[in-house]
């Protein structure tokens, strides 16, 4: 069969309303919806997993990477600290980052970056717990197929879930998709990355007694932070960070067939390598693998102001936070407010893997860390207003820098 049908028009009930509508439940839609949560506004929360962290915890990707400069320097701090603190209440499943948890020396600090890895599930469980404490709103198993606007202004976000179809009244809209999906249904300008995405599948197995993580694929580790030895089994899954054959293959991320492929092109490679091991191993098994596709970078918001990476130590008057560079020791960005916002659509903002910077920028703000920073500023700029190009920046700042954000290098 081929052509087009035409859909049966239809009226879309609208179920409920809230201040700021959150799309998305990684860690960027979680650090927004806690502070907007948190500046006393109503929270609806959509996530289409059931289950919150994204990459970090449904991704298997447990490496809360850098909150430093790699030469002792903390640069992130509010929820981006707070954050790492709660995804190992329960332990550290690697690198616990003694020396800055436990006032350790300069020296120590400029040793060992800001770093640690966390069990998933703990993470998700605990993060859940919260925003339900702060009166947020989750809906789990619920996509954002279209917006409703007004002009320049979205008035509603279209659901669909398992009770159909539906409309969510709102007054803004932050988009933590990691696609910039509402961006697009909005029609912001965005941005697709020119390089797609490599093939990765981590999972957790068992050998030796011994549960540990399997980075397998493309892989994001900060130099110098694998285990110490002796700390994981033989056959390690840091043995295993780059598999050739995965190389071959590339996907953008927004396109539906396509990350089918990706994921079962992933998940074939995934199942050769447990059967490798089994051949000399019959205890190791597979605990749990990545139920969402491992997409880095895809879509991006084009927004008030595109961030490179040349502005490293440069001084933006509208920072709403910092961020050091999880790849190489020394960097770090000022993180402007108008990498945030859309020219297109007044009420919108982005946060984590969405905001708007160059490539090469976008490798650095798209981990853990800068997606809490970016996170926690669209949430609290949303508590602040609703027409993001005309709202006060310094008001922002002050109460980012209230609840322990720091703002500038110097």
């Amino acid at each position: 069969m081929s052509g087009y049908i035409l859909e049966r028009e239809r009226k879309v009930e609208i179920v409920a309303s809230c201040d700021v509508l959150v799309a998305g439940g990684g860690i960027a839609g979680i650090a927004a919806a806690i502070a907007a949560a948190r500046g006393g506004k109503k929270v609806t929360l959509i996530e289409r997993e059931y289950a919150l962290g994204g990459m970090a915890t449904l991704g298997l990707v447990t490496i809360y990477l850098p909150l430093c400069d790699g030469q002792g320097n903390q640069v992130i701090f509010g929820l981006g600290e707070e954050l790492l603190r709660l995804s190992i209440e329960h332990g550290a499943e690697a690198n616990y980052p003694k020396a800055w948890l436990e006032g350790g020396s300069s020296e120590d600090r400029a040793r060992e970056r800001f770093i640690t890895q966390f069990n998933p599930h703990m993470f998700a469980l605990r993060v859940e717990k919260l925003l339900l404490e702060l009166g947020v709103t989750i809906l789990y198993g619920t996509l954002a197929c279209d917006v409703a606007k007004e002009g320049d202004t979205i008035t509603a976000v279209i659901t669909q879930n398992k009770s159909g179809r539906s409309a969510i009244g709102v007054r803004s809209v932050i988009d933590c998709t990691g696609d910039a999906d509402i961006c697009a249904l909005a029609g912001a300008a965005t941005a697709l990355h020119e390089g797609g995405n490599g093939l990765a599948s981590w999972y957790y197995y068992y050998a030796g007694g011994k549960v540990s993580l399997k980075m397998f694929g493309l892989a994001d580790i900060a130099p110098g932070q694998a285990p110490p030895p002796g700390s994981v089994p033989e056959g390690d899954p840091y043995a295993a960070v780059k598999v050739g054959s995965l190389d071959k293959m590339r996907f953008t991320g927004v396109d539906g067939p396509e990350l089918s492929r990706a994921v079962t092109a992933a998940h074939g490679k995934m199942y050769e390598d447990i059967l490798r091991f089994r051949e000399s191993d019959e205890s190791y098994v597979p605990v749990t693998i990545s139920t969402i596709p491992l997409v880095r970078m895809s879509r991006r918001l084009a927004g008030a102001y595109t961030l490179d990476d040349a502005g490293d130590g440069k001084r933006m008057e509208d920072s709403i936070g910092m961020t050091g560079d999880w790849r190489k020791r020394g960097p770090v960005y000022e993180i402007p407010f108008g990498t945030l916002y859309s020219r297109e659509i007044r009420n919108l903002l982005a946060a984590g893997r969405d905001i708007s910077v160059t490539d090469p920028m976008w490798d650095i703000t798209r981990v853990i860390p800068p997606c809490a920073v970016t996170g926690e500023a669209a949430g609290t700029a949303a508590s602040l207003g609703d027409d993001f190009a005309k709202l006060d920046v310094r008001a922002l700042q002050d109460r980012l820098t209230s609840n322990n954000v720091k703002l500038h290098v110097t």
